[in-house]
């Protein structure tokens, strides 16, 4: 199984011009990728939870690639959401199946830059936007990372944009998608991060043994509990 999962969001992933490049530049970058298309695995079919939740399972980098519509997610990434993070897997008494896994939210945003701001016709900023989605990492005890997403990413012949831009756009995005996963896998700071989460949650439910806490202290190490 892989340790970078992505799950592409979009309809009809073969006409996309924007978030096709940015797969494959994030392909072309990292060996270890497994790329769920729910377009082309479900469409308008049942979704198959026991299926996701496997490769939600194995993975460390969780990707939900999609182009941004009506604010928000495809109404099919939407049902995958509402599937697939379901009770007891990703929230609930025991629902720590997604815990200290990374979440990125990869988006192509079709407006301009300046159309996201207090003064611009959609008001706000598309990370604003996208705080449901912040609050249901937070639920499922992700770790949050501020999301990648690039404008102007639609193309209209003769009407909206060239194409070669948005092509060229899609790989700058691509690039720092896969260096931000790069930085996630192997920088000492994630590493270390990753550690002290893990060695932590431990805490919550302490158990008689303490083997798992004893090879990681220093034998220097004075602890004065109440």
């Amino acid at each position: 199984m892989s340790k970078i999962l992505v799950i592409s969001g979009h309809p009809n992933l073969s006409e996309s011009n924007a978030n096709t490049t940015v797969i494959e530049t994030l392909l072309s970058r990292h060996d270890d990728v497994a790329i769920r298309r729910l377009d082309s695995l479900y469409g308008e079919k049942q979704i198959d939870i026991v299926s996701e939740h496997e490769a939600l399972l194995s993975a460390s980098v969780v990707v939900l690639q999609f182009p941004f519509y009506w604010y928000s997610v495809p109404a099919l990434m939407k049902r995958w959401i509402d599937e697939v993070l379901s009770y007891n897997f990703a929230y609930g008494p025991k629902g720590d199946k997604l815990a200290n896994k990374h979440l990125i939210l990869s988006v192509t945003v079709g407006g301009p830059e300046e159309a996201y701001s207090p003064l611009g016709y959609n008001h706000f900023s598309v990370e604003e936007f996208l705080r449901p989605l912040e609050q249901t990492a937070y639920l499922a005890k992700m770790q949050y990372h501020r999301p990648i997403y690039s404008h102007r990413m639609v193309y209209i012949e003769g009407v909206y944009n060239e194409l070669s831009d948005v092509q060229n756009r899609a790989v700058e995005h691509g690039e720092r998608l896969a260096a931000k996963i790069a930085d996630l896998l192997h920088s000492p700071e994630s590493i270390i991060k990753q550690f002290v989460n893990k060695w932590f949650d431990k805490l919550d439910s302490l158990s008689e043994k303490t083997e798992a806490f004893l090879p990681h202290l220093s034998k220097q190490l004075v602890l004065c509990l109440p």
